[in-house]
C-alpha cells in the first residue's frame, strides 16, 4: 500500500473511530483543522512550501497532527485554562500530546477566513461529547500574528456560552469584534461535558 493510501486510511479512522473522534472549530477554521482540509488528500505536494507555508511546516513538524486535527485537548485542566497553558503556546494547547500540535504555535503568514465583525462560529463535535460552556477570545487591536506566539495579554474574551446538549454541531451566533479590522486570531475554548477535557483552537481570520 502506498503512503498515500495509508494517510488516506489514517485519517479515515480518524474521522469515524470512536476512540479518536473529537472535534474542532471548522468555521471559521482551526490552524490543523484547515491544514488538514486543504491538504489531507495531497499532503505530499511540494507546492504546499509556496502555496500554504504554515502547513508545510505544520505537515513536515509532525504529520499526526494533522491527522488527528480533532484531538487538540488537555486533561485535568479544572478550569484554570490561563494556568495550564503558558503563553506562546495557547494554539498548541500547552504543547499536549507531548508537543504533537507544537507547529501550530508558529508565527507566520497562516491562511485566514474572512469575516464580517458580526460573525458565527461552527465548532464540529464528531463524538458527541457535549459541552459544559464555550469561550471565545479574539485578538487585540495591534496583535500581529505573522510575527508574535500568542499570549494571553494578547487576547480579550469575548462571550461564554452556557451549556450545549450532546450533538455534531454547536453554533455561536452574533458575535462581536467590535471596531477590529485586519488579520485576527479568534481563540476557543471548549470545556467538554463527558470528562475534564479542554479543547483549544487557533482559528485565523481578518475582519
Amino acid at each position: 500500500m502506498s503512503l498515500l493510501a495509508c494517510a488516506a486510511l489514517l485519517s479515515t479512522v480518524g474521522l469515524t473511530g470512536t476512540a479518536s473522534a473529537h472535534g474542532s472549530t471548522i468555521n471559521p477554521a482551526s490552524r490543523n483543522y484547515g491544514c488538514w482540509s486543504r491538504w489531507g488528500n495531497d499532503f505530499q505536494n511540494p507546492n504546499m512550501q509556496q502555496q500554504d507555508p504554515m502547513c508545510w511546516q505544520a505537515w513536515q513538524t509532525d504529520v499526526n497532527a494533522m491527522w488527528n486535527w480533532n484531538g487538540l485537548f488537555r486533561e485535568g485542566v479544572a478550569g484554570n485554562h490561563q494556568g495550564a497553558i503558558p503563553n506562546g503556546q495557547l494554539c498548541s494547547g500547552g504543547r499536549t500530546e507531548n508537543g504533537r500540535y507544537r507547529a501550530m504555535d508558529t508565527p507566520g503568514a497562516w491562511k485566514t477566513t474572512a469575516l464580517s465583525r458580526t460573525f458565527n462560529i461552527n465548532l464540529m463535535d464528531q463524538a458527541h461529547h457535549g459541552a459544559d460552556y464555550i469561550k471565545v477570545y479574539i485578538t487585540r487591536q495591534g496583535y500581529n500574528a505573522t510575527t508574535t506566539p500568542l499570549s494571553w495579554s494578547n487576547l480579550e474574551l469575548i462571550t461564554t456560552t452556557g451549556r450545549y446538549a450532546q450533538a455534531g454541531n454547536y453554533y455561536i451566533n452574533n458575535i462581536n469584534a467590535g471596531s477590529r479590522t485586519g488579520r485576527h486570531v479568534v481563540y476557543t475554548i471548549w470545556q467538554a461535558s463527558h470528562t475534564d477535557q479542554s479543547y483549544y483552537f487557533c482559528s485565523d481570520v481578518t475582519f
